[in-house]
């Protein structure tokens, strides 16, 4: 009688579990012992070496489908997400724009005080809420008036130099009469040559240096800046630069058009000086001469600016215009 061969004895599963669980334990501690020159550490690089073509290439193969498991996923969103995405989008847009006004608002404003702290009188800013587009009056509104202290005559500045000067006030508002207006005058000089004219607009926009002799000399690109003569303008605040000189031999003066440093449609914040025109004349014509050694009321730039700023505006500026006969082409940034 034959015998069968026996069969081997299966391992139960149980038994490989507790094989598995306890070689696996040793290999970790071994892993964490042997340190990174290990023989474990070794093999794990070479097969990473080994592999990594492999994963490389099934995860450039994968990238088309994920990209079309994405397009599932948003095609299945409901339009209730999709409209509050859209909403939240709007939202941060509209704070990403009010954030960059308070950014610019800030920078002005810091501009500005950085233009009071070069005066020694008192000054309060307003904003600015109308511009006139008239071309006969170059004029603009503000927001404070006699309940803030402003007065008639009062210079307003802008951030970069002079804006003009305050003509008519309200409780609660005023009027600025715009250096580039036609009625406008203002005692200057060339930052230079010190030589000493008036500054005025005109009709057609151009704002000329009047009053500078054949003999002075003067170049595109000169400053010209307040000369504080007549007290109504503290002396030096920018006003703008020769843009082009124009003469003949039987002029008496040159023909000066300069160019403002001041854009008055680029402006929302003005800055008002507040002190009174005694404090004005004290601070900066002590002793201020004009180029050719005589004072500033032997200098008609005074008499014309003071005249101006109480109500003789026409007078004072009716010869400093610019010659009309010879104007060029061109209109100012300040208008």
């Amino acid at each position: 009688m034959a015998l069968s061969p026996k069969k081997p004895k299966k391992l139960s599963g149980g038994f490989l579990l507790i094989l598995f669980i306890v070689l696996s334990i040793v290999l970790m501690t071994v892993w964490i012992r042997e340190g990174a020159s290990g023989p474990l550490h070794s093999v794990r690089s070479g097969f990473a070496t080994i592999t990594m073509p492999f994963q490389y290439a099934g995860a450039m193969l994968s990238r088309p489908f994920q990209a079309v498991g994405n397009l599932t996923a948003n095609l299945g969103a409901d339009q209730e997400d999709i409209s509050t995405l859209t909403a939240e989008n709007e939202e941060l847009r509209a704070l990403v724009m009010q954030l960059e006004e308070y950014r610019q608002e800030n920078e002005r404003l810091s501009k500005m005080l950085e233009l009071a702290d070069t005066y020694s009188l008192d000054s309060t800013g307003a904003r600015v809420i109308s511009r006139s587009a008239d071309t006969w009056n170059r004029i603009l509104t503000i927001d404070k008036g006699s309940s803030s202290g402003l007065r008639v005559g009062m210079p307003v500045l802008s951030a970069n130099g002079l804006l003009g000067q305050i003509e008519s006030v309200s409780q609660f508002s005023s009027t600025v009469r715009l250096i580039t207006d036609s009625q406008s005058g203002v005692a200057a000089f060339l930052q230079s040559s010190r030589t000493e004219g008036i500054v005025s607009g005109s009709a057609e926009g151009l704002v000329y240096l009047s009053y500078i002799p054949l003999t002075a000399t003067v170049q595109p690109g000169d400053v010209v800046v307040t000369s504080g003569a007549g007290g109504v303008y503290p002396k030096g605040i920018a006003i703008g630069e020769v843009a082009s000189v124009d003469f003949s031999p039987t002029d008496v003066y040159q023909t000066i058009i300069i160019k403002p440093i001041t854009r008055v449609s680029t402006y929302e914040e003005v800055l008002v000086l507040v002190g009174n025109q005694s404090e004005v004349k004290i601070n900066v014509n002590v002793g201020s001469q004009s180029s050719d050694g005589s004072t500033d009321q032997e200098n008609p730039a005074s008499n014309a600016e003071s005249s101006n700023s109480t109500g003789g505006s026409d007078d004072a500026v009716s010869g400093s215009s610019g010659n009309p006969d010879t104007p060029i082409a061109g209109g100012s940034d300040g208008q």
